[in-house]
């Protein structure tokens, strides 16, 4: 029988907030307190909790919340052979709020033999039951190659990689190792999370890039390049989507702009299989870039946000779903919050409760509108 792959009908993007018995063994690992043995007895304990809890709450997919990472791109970036920690001067910027200050560079040429990901995604595959299967979520490709050129990066990446091709085309290989890797686990749904279309669309960023002599067509032609690029070869039975928003730290956000501009990219030629989508407010814009979905592909709505606790009201969600289907057939629309509910370890400003009643108005919501 085949395995049920993502997205479904209510679904979310993956991570959760992280229980205080997991902040408190972090901050003990990171000061020396406890050692690496001690802090994965803290994680896995963690895990099973967050996985019973989602079970409960009657969601197909199961998650380890990203329990084990500091943020939800760096650690699977620091995790490819050539790429290593750093520490900047300063974090991201975001509306109102400065970021931790982790960064990725590379040390040699990058490959993905061996990655962490692979040991942690087969302790949520066995923890399965009859109604729910794993999904993994990493940062996209472009996210990574970004990253590689982020502020003063690129003086290495460039020491190391001084063609472009060369950079895109290894970085895609560690992927498809990694997909491999995952695959051969039992995986069969994996999400690529990906902020570099949030961030190509908004005003400001392009302001600061136009003094590089960035041009939007060939930035999103890039991007474009190496997710796709990592994509090639997939076994036929694995689902792999792309979660896209604007930021998402302590209930801030880093970019605004509509999926307009990048909807003849993104949504009509990236090789994915759906497409979890932030339109949670009036940064996102509309529904019409939707018309460039290409069928059989799905579009799940991320509509109720995360980023505060009050409760959308249900209406109002059932209202926007019928709006965005006369772009996307109902039948190819699925509901999700609108991002994780921590995407990085801190997290965002709400409590464990008002998290699980988001879900819950989650999945009522879609219950309602497909039975």
């Amino acid at each position: 029988m085949a395995v049920p792959t993502a997205p479904f009908r209510y679904d979310y993007v993956g991570s959760f907030l992280r229980p205080a018995a997991l902040a408190d063994a972090r901050a003990r690992h990171a000061a020396g307190a406890i050692d690496d043995a001690a802090l994965k007895e803290v994680e896995d304990a963690c895990i099973r909790d967050l996985v019973a809890k989602q079970q409960a709450a009657g969601y197909p997919v199961i998650t380890d919340g990203e329990f084990r990472r500091s943020y939800w791109h760096l650690d699977f970036m620091w995790g490819l052979n050539g790429i290593e920690h750093i520490e900047l001067d300063h974090g991201y910027f975001f509306h109102g709020e400065e970021t931790t200050h982790g960064s990725a560079e590379p040390s040699g040429k990058i490959s993905g033999e061996n990655h962490p990901f692979v040991e942690h995604f087969q302790f949520v595959k066995a923890l399965e039951d009859e109604s729910t299967v794993a999904k993994q979520t990493i940062p996209a490709p472009a996210q990574t190659l970004a990253e590689l050129f982020r502020e003063n990066n690129g003086v290495k990446t460039r020491a190391i990689y001084p063609d472009d091709d060369e950079l895109i085309e290894d970085l895609a290989a560690a992927y498809r190792t990694v997909i491999r890797d995952l695959y051969d686990a039992g995986c069969r749904t994996i999400q690529f999370d990906d902020c570099t279309w949030g961030m190509i669309v908004d005003e400001g960023y392009w302001a600061s890039k136009m003094g590089d002599g960035a041009s939007f067509e060939e930035e999103a032609e890039r991007y474009l390049r190496v997710n796709n690029l990592a994509l090639e070869g997939k076994p036929a039975d694995l689902a792999i989507t792309t979660h896209v928003c604007r930021g998402n730290y302590h209930s801030t956000y880093a970019s605004s702009g509509p999926y307009d501009r990048i909807a003849p990219y993104l949504f009509a030629q990236e090789n994915v299989d759906a497409f979890y989508l932030e339109f949670d407010d009036e940064r996102s814009g509309g529904f019409a870039c939707l018309a460039e979905v290409p069928t059989p592909k799905q579009v799940v709505l991320g509509l109720v946000t995360t980023k505060h606790p009050e409760l959308e009201d249900e209406a109002a969600l059932r209202a926007r779903i019928e709006e965005a289907a006369a772009y996307v057939p109902k039948d190819r629309l699925c509901l999700s919050p609108q991002c994780g509910f921590a995407s990085c370890e801190i997290g965002n400003k709400l409590t464990e409760d008002e998290q699980w009643a988001k879900l819950a108005l989650v999945k009522r919501v879609a219950e309602e509108v497909w039975g």
